[in-house]
This record gives structure tokens, sequence and C-alpha cells, in this order.
């Protein structure tokens, strides 16, 4: 088992992993064009059914001319904290695939692939000494038209990185909820030969 970041794995996971939260509490420092390049291509080696890569990014600097195209598209809980953040951005993933004779095809795998360039965003993020919070409360539709994002592509979530900063930076509500979360015990998510979980 391993401990780290007031967390305790089952097994002895990498502690890189106990150490990957979400912090909403960030410095609000700029983020070097670099960084954040280096992040997203991490993302863009995610693995990928077929390698169709249907994952796209659309990102912010904070204090550039899109930030506020962006954070206006967070619903107002996530707003509350993500002005402090480095960078917003939304994950993107087109929702077909193309044959090789170039007929269209729904993809059933393009959330599934998306959410593995998620998490390698996260992780470069984390190695590079920042943090990534992804968030699903965001307004996806008007995301569509403000982003001039095509028909057969889908919002999948935001993600705000930055450099953590103090709890104490955040409105009390949010200061008692800035802690690393546990997870499920593994026997509550891992069932061998079939599902044997509680249906909630």
């Amino acid at each position: 088992m391993t401990k780290a970041n007031s967390r305790q794995s089952e097994y002895p996971v990498d502690p890189l992993f106990l150490e990957r939260w979400s912090p909403r509490a960030f410095t609000g420092e700029a983020m070097p064009a670099d960084d954040l390049l280096t992040i997203l291509d991490a993302a863009h080696w995610a693995p990928s059914a077929s390698k169709f890569q249907p994952w796209r990014f659309i990102y912010a600097h904070n204090g550039s001319e899109q930030w506020q195209t962006l954070f206006d598209l967070l619903m107002d809980g996530n707003k509350r904290w993500v002005d402090k953040a480095s960078v917003l951005l939304f994950v993107v993933s087109r929702t077909y695939n193309v044959s090789r004779e170039g007929e269209k095809k729904p993809s059933a795998t393009h959330s599934f692939d998306a959410g593995a360039a998620w998490f390698s965003m996260a992780m470069q993020s984390q190695l590079l000494g920042y943090h990534a919070h992804g968030m699903g409360g965001i307004y996806r539709d008007k995301a569509l038209e403000a982003l001039d994002i095509p028909n057969g592509y889908q919002v999948e979530a935001a993600v705000a990185i930055g450099k953590i900063a103090d709890k104490d930076t955040l409105p009390d509500d949010l200061r008692e909820r800035e802690v690393p979360s546990g997870r499920l015990p593994l026997a509550d998510v891992a069932f061998e030969g079939k599902f044997t979980g509680k249906i909630d």
C-alpha cells in the first residue's frame, strides 16, 4: 500500500497517482506558453482506438482576449474559483470516425479516448508543478456556438490549470472542501468475471 497526500492506496501504486488531485485554490500566476504546449502535447499522445485521436482542445491563458469567452461558459459554482487559474480549456471530442474510403461512422469510444487525453493532461500538469481540475459544470450547448465547434463534435468538459495556492484564498465553504478526496474501496469498482457490485 502507498501513502501520499493524506491518501492511502490498498496496493503499492506509484505515489504520483495519489498526489494528483483537483484543487480550486490557484495563485493566478501566468503560465509560460511552452509549459501549456508541453501539457497539451502529452495529452495528444494518449491511447486512441484505431488511432483516430478524436480529442480537441480549445484553450485560453488568463488575461488573454479569449479568456472571457471560455470563462462565460462555466456555471456559477465554478466561476467562483476559476478566475485564479492560469489556463482554462475545453475538451471536445469528434463523435464519428472516418474510414479509409472517407465514410463517416459513429464512434463508440470518442468520450473514452478524450478521457484518456484528459488524464494524460492532468498527469503532465502534475509533473510540471501544476494542478489540473476538470469540470462538468459548463454550458455545453452555448459552448458549441461560442467556440465555433462544428457539427459532429461534443463538448466533454472544461479544465482549469494553475499553480496551487493556500486554501485560505478561497471562500469559506470552498475552503472546507479543499482536501484531496478518497475513493471507493477497490472491491466496489472491480469485479472478476461479471458485474457483482451494488446498483445505486
